[in-house]
């Protein structure tokens, strides 16, 4: 087994130093294409607010639809709208009335 000549060790550092900056230059672009496409999109309809999880594969969210407040539960097969309430523009506030929902089963 022969010793490789120092230029190849040289040609190979340089080539590593080369992948690595292209791979940071790319990921420097990607995080700026982002920002640039959420401030060109718009404000957000939908936001996840709280999750809570009640069981193994079982969770209830808090989701904001404009401006309304949702409450969903979760399973593996099946999304279920629980209650939904105006926020009426005061976040931070429990609801005064909850409208149930009629609940379908699939």
């Amino acid at each position: 087994m022969t010793n490789a000549p120092p230029i190849d060790w040289l040609r190979m550092a340089g080539s590593l130093v080369l992948v690595i900056a292209l791979l940071l230059g790319m990921l420097w672009m990607l995080k700026r294409l982002k920002a640039m496409q959420e401030k060109h999109s718009g404000p957000r309809q939908m936001e996840l607010l709280e999750t809570l999880s009640v069981g193994v594969r079982q969770k209830i969210a808090l989701v904001r639809v404009g401006s309304r407040q949702v409450l969903v539960g979760m399973t593996p097969g099946q999304f279920t709208a629980l209650g939904s309430w105006d926020t009426a523009g005061v976040a931070g506030t429990a609801p005064a009335t909850v409208a149930p929902t009629q609940e379908h089963a699939t």
